[in-house]
């Protein structure tokens, strides 16, 4: 069965364009080789971080949307782990709402 999974990362601020272009295809063509069907890929840009993480102040933000059967995130987050261009990743499921609760939602409006 397949859900919809969200996978947020954070890369080090001090990358060039080439080397963040290169890290987003690493991270996709890993999920694809596994089975997941990529949705959207967000590049956010530098931003300055909450709190200091690993003597950075600010990191590139990247969102990932895609599908799958949530086998393919462990490879994934196990490359993000031992990579020295992650900061911090985080991975969630999305919410699909059921198709009672979209009809019901639309007759009401």
């Amino acid at each position: 069965m397949k859900f919809i999974y969200e996978t947020m990362y954070i890369l080090r601020p001090d990358l060039n364009d080439e080397a963040i272009d290169a890290a987003i295809e690493k991270y996709q063509s890993l999920l694809r080789d596994n089975g997941a069907e990529i949705i959207e890929t967000q590049h956010r840009g530098k931003r300055r971080l909450a709190y200091e993480i690993t003597k950075h102040r600010e990191g590139v933000y990247i969102q990932m949307n895609y599908t799958g059967d949530g086998s393919q995130i462990a490879g994934m987050e196990r490359a993000m782990r031992i990579s020295t261009e992650v900061i911090r990743y985080l991975t969630v499921k999305q919410e699909v709402p059921k198709v009672e609760e979209v009809e019901a939602v639309a007759a009401e409006a």
